[in-house]
């Protein structure tokens, strides 16, 4: 069984990252969408709620592929990978600045484990977007709709309303 892993804190996912989930699903048996949990962030949704709403948004999507799914992650990932039989890590990359940091974590990830990165180019609709940016804009008010999944749209009005 070909699997991949799709890593990230997704806070909160995109429709970025919505597109490269989708897209690997159509490559790999198994996509697993990881998590990542790091108690020194400072996250705006919990890990529980970023989960859901990854779910929720690759439940709704048109294509609604079957064989996302999604699992929290600590440590490394390349121990992640280990454990749960995946070879492969599915990331996008929006600019040449992305690429220069990933090819290194893909080089160390491929030396300490064997595990193969492959880069997936962003859709260029959302080459600008990041959950960073998607939740300043939020914070002040901004429109988002059309940036994120409308179960992650409900979730910042919510934040922002409380």
């Amino acid at each position: 069984m070909r699997r991949a892993v799709c890593p990230g804190s997704f806070d909160p996912i995109t429709n970025g990252h919505l597109d490269i989930i989708v897209r690997a699903s159509r490559l790999f048996d198994e996509v697993v969408v990881a998590v990542g949990i790091n108690k020194t962030k400072a996250t705006l949704f919990t890990i529980d709620e970023r989960m859901d709403f990854i779910r929720q948004a690759v439940r709704s999507h048109p294509d609604s592929p079957t064989n996302v799914i999604v699992d929290t992650s600590h440590g490394l990932l390349v121990d992640f990978c280990r454990v749960r039989g995946v070879q492969s890590i599915v990331k996008g990359l929006r600019a040449v600045s992305d690429f220069d940091y990933e090819l290194q974590m893909a080089q160390m990830n491929n030396s300490l484990a064997g595990v193969e990165t492959l880069f997936m180019s962003t859709n260029p609709q959302y080459a600008f977007l990041s959950s960073s940016l998607v939740k300043e804009v939020a914070r002040y008010g901004g429109d988002v709709s059309g940036l994120v999944p409308d179960i992650v749209l409900k979730g910042l009005r919510d934040r922002s309303a409380s």
